[in-house]
């Protein structure tokens, strides 16, 4: 695809090429204009002024002094019709600046937002709707009811609305209908700040910034202690490929954590949310990037994290929500089916369909 995005590029050159060359052109074609005005309007008052001087209607002195002052004057009249380019140019670009500056986050705090303290970790989806797009609702009437400190799972095809729902919890986006409430509380009505404050979320897509590993481990928990940072670490099952890192856990990990594998970028994910230890714990496909050994340690470590806290699973692989207390099987944007794993499976369902074909895979695969 080297030519196809050489010609994408350079269409883009091109058209910022223009730009610019149409702004030299305008830059340039005021100084001519300029001086052709000026020398036309100079020869104008000097036929009309020595007219009135042969006339008598003015002195030769008075005429002179007019010239002198209009000849002053010229050159700063020159540099306003230069600053004119410039200044549309800044205009335009305060625009860009300024339009950014004043747009308004459509997720915001309430007026007289109370704030959430002393969470217990219920969580409750009371007729929740949802869309992304008019008239197309990604998740329809959903009613979720999970009781403090138990791990819950969603289970589903791609696109079924198991994202979406974990993303309304932490108030990424604000629902449609119904309400998404905490220990009773509709999070709406509480600020962001302590909302999100009492949750941890660990994604699929891993977001590690341009720091140190150490700063990444601690992001969620700026104020923590060594002891603590290297506790979760080993927790997680990151302090081993950590030491083995060129400065330990000062070394910087690039952009997004470029430097570092999807493996290691998830563990070090997983190692923040031990460290924060809130009473909510959203984990969306926590292991997704982890082989096979690596998950299994992992595994054994978020079965200690979800110990006692609110926790809601997304995962594919069947295998690691099989000890939920309770598993929602989503399909088009509803729940279809609700149960422990065994219920669901006895219920030869969607879930167990989902169970067969997965497993059946994983036979041939083996």
């Amino acid at each position: 695809m080297e030519s196809y995005e050489i010609n994408r590029a350079e269409k883009i050159i091109e058209i910022i090429f223009q730009l610019i060359q149409k702004a030299a052109r305008v830059r340039s074609m005021t100084h001519p204009i300029m001086e052709t005005l000026g020398g036309i309007a100079i020869a104008v008052i000097v036929f009309y002024g020595g007219s009135q001087v042969v006339q008598g209607a003015t002195t030769p002195g008075t005429f002179a002094s007019f010239i002198t002052a209009l000849l002053m004057a010229y050159p700063a009249g020159k540099n306003l019709a230069n600053l004119n380019a410039n200044l549309q140019e800044g205009l335009a670009a305060a625009h860009r600046i300024f339009t950014l500056i004043d747009l308004e986050p459509k997720i915001k705090d309430k007026k007289n937002a109370v704030f959430l303290e002393d969470v217990q970790g219920q969580v409750y989806l009371d007729h929740v709707s949802f869309s992304y797009e008019k008239n197309k609702l990604a998740i329809k009437d959903i009613n979720i009811n999970i009781s403090a400190g138990s791990k819950i799972a969603l289970v589903g095809s791609s696109g079924a609305g198991k994202s979406t729902i974990l993303n309304l919890i932490p108030r990424f986006y604000d629902c449609n209908e119904g309400r998404v409430l905490i220990d009773g509380v509709d999070i709406r009505d509480v600020t962001l700040a302590s909302l999100r404050k009492n949750i941890s979320l660990v994604t699929q897509d891993i977001t590690l910034f341009d720091d140190t590993v150490r700063a990444n481990i601690a992001y969620g928990k700026p104020q923590a202690k060594e002891e603590e940072i290297l506790e979760a670490a080993q927790a997680a099952f990151a302090d081993n490929f950590i030491k083995t890192l060129t400065s330990g856990y000062n070394t910087h990990v690039g952009g997004r954590g470029l430097k570092l594998s999807g493996g290691e970028r998830q563990r070090i994910a997983i190692a923040r949310a031990m460290l924060k230890n809130a009473p909510i714990l959203l984990l969306d496909e926590a292991t997704s990037a982890l082989d096979t050994e690596t998950e299994n340690q992992v595994q054994s470590a978020l079965d200690m994290l979800t110990k006692n806290r609110t926790t809601i699973i997304i995962a594919h692989r069947l295998s690691t929500v099989m000890g939920a207390d309770r598993i929602f099987v989503l399909s088009d944007g509803r729940v279809v089916e609700t149960g422990t794993h065994t219920e669901l499976l006895a219920k030869k369902g969607a879930y167990a369909r989902l169970y067969a074909v997965q497993f059946a895979n994983q036979n041939k695969t083996g």
